[in-house]
């Protein structure tokens, strides 16, 4: 009996490796596409060129820095 569930263990810790990768890995989208999301966003608003870098952070969750650099991308 023992040895049966010896045998199974190997099989169950990679099946929870399994598991917790898939989960990190949705986790990690979920982040990359929020950022990606918050990206759009100030290059939206810096192509409407109504609004200051600091309004443009304010609405998008990015900092100035991020917004200027985009800036500087969206201008080549």
């Amino acid at each position: 009996m023992l040895a049966e569930r010896i045998k199974k263990w190997p099989e169950q810790w990679e099946q929870r490796g399994i598991q917790k990768g898939r989960i990190e890995g949705r986790m990690e989208g979920r982040v990359e596409g929020r950022i990606e999301t918050m990206r759009e966003t100030a290059l939206n608003l810096i192509n409407m060129n109504i609004l200051t870098d600091a309004q443009i952070a304010q609405a998008s969750g990015l900092t100035e820095a991020e917004v200027k650099a985009l800036r500087t991308e969206a201008r080549y």
